[in-house]
């Protein structure tokens, strides 16, 4: 058996730390599927919101920002009564809005993965924790990100989603040493 990081328990949880977690991403489409899931988590589990994932991705047309930002107030509503998402009104309001401000970021830098990577300097910050306690729930540059999102008009993005973002799309490596994709990921 592979040392892993003690969260990834499940099958489900195994199967996302392995192939995507902490993975560098350049791709908006992900991105912006990260952006969403990760604000529908707050005061979530992941594990929930991993569940709910195959969900979301039919209601929200496989993440294509365009087609999200284009949603009315009826196909708000229809995701709002859809029970495989987390049926939270101002979640589902997010994301929407979230949808048009993503586009507006990717028409003003190129793309949304360009405006990202600047926060990092391009590259991915390697950490090299020992234990899950280290790990932190926000640093400096999550509060800079979310500042940054937030007077650009975005919600669901405080600093502690935004380093699970940050963390989920690989701008961090929080694998812990001990974890095989540590390694793998520097």
């Amino acid at each position: 058996m592979k040392p892993r990081c003690p969260w990834a328990r499940t099958e489900l949880e195994r199967a996302y730390h392995d192939a995507e977690w902490g993975r560098p991403c350049h791709d908006d489409r992900v991105l912006f599927e990260f952006l969403i899931l990760e604000g529908a988590q707050a005061g979530l589990s992941w594990a929930t919101i991993l569940k709910k994932r195959p969900a979301y991705r039919i209601a929200f047309d496989q993440f294509d920002p365009a087609t999200v930002a284009a949603y009315d107030a009826r196909q708000r509503a229809r995701l709002l009564a859809n029970p495989g998402l987390v049926r939270n009104r101002l979640k589902i309001a997010s994301a929407v809005r979230n949808a048009r401000l993503f586009l507006a970021v990717q028409a003003e830098f190129g793309s949304f993965e360009r405006y990202l990577w600047r926060f990092v300097e391009g590259r991915p910050v390697i950490n090299h924790w020992q234990t899950m306690t280290a790990v932190p729930a926000r640093t400096a540059v999550s509060d800079a990100l979310a500042q940054d999102l937030r007077r650009r008009g975005f919600s669901f993005v405080g600093s502690t989603i935004c380093y699970a973002f940050m963390q989920a799309v690989g701008l961090v490596n929080d694998h812990l040493v001990g974890c095989f994709r540590h390694r793998a990921l520097r």
